[in-house]
């Protein structure tokens, strides 16, 4: 019999690295050189690494489809993440409208799940929008929201833990991550 992994599902853009924000609205890097990892997220990443979770990065990059981003420019960034931090996998769905694959759509993690032989009952979804944390939801993870203040409606599940950064979502999933940790809520 396998033991399932733990894994703690990463949104990119607003979460490991700067938003541009514009009118409210969040927008990814333009460019390798304009991605600026946010303070904190090397370390918080290195906690979580060392509780023994997987690191994994699901991210819609619609723009790709719409024309206004190449797809080797995301993959640039990406690749950019990977050298600087601890990630075990980044998966990208470049679609634009409905996909399995792209948030709310639970996709990506399912996927991952299969892969690496995770347990998403005991995983966690950490994004700052509402389709990141509907997206967890519905594969079964708890959810931490980042709330960034961005001027958008939130549609989705309410979530179990919303903080302002990555390091303030660490506790909570250490706490709450753990075998036997405490059921609910954020502290």
């Amino acid at each position: 019999m396998t033991t399932l992994r733990r894994a703690v599902f990463l949104d990119r853009d607003g979460v490991l690295n700067r938003c541009l924000v514009r009118d409210g609205k969040p927008y990814p890097p333009a460019s390798p050189e304009e991605t600026e990892i946010l303070p904190g997220v090397p370390e918080a990443l290195a906690q979580l690494r060392a509780a023994g979770f997987l690191l994994i990065v699901v991210t819609n990059q619609p723009d790709v489809a719409r024309g206004t981003q190449r797809r080797e420019v995301v993959e640039a960034i990406n690749e950019r993440l990977r050298a600087a931090l601890p990630l075990d996998e980044i998966l990208v769905c470049y679609d634009d409208g409905d996909s399995p694959r792209r948030k709310p759509n639970p996709g990506m993690l399912l996927e991952a799940a299969e892969r690496f032989g995770i347990d998403l009952s005991a995983s966690f979804m950490v994004g700052d929008r509402w389709k990141d944390i509907e997206a967890g939801a519905r594969a079964g993870c708890r959810t931490v929201f980042l709330d960034c203040g961005y001027n958008e409606t939130y549609r989705a599940s309410p979530p179990d833990c919303t903080v302002q950064c990555l390091a303030e979502a660490v506790p909570f999933i250490l706490n709450h991550g753990a075998p036997g940790g405490a059921p609910g809520g954020c502290a």
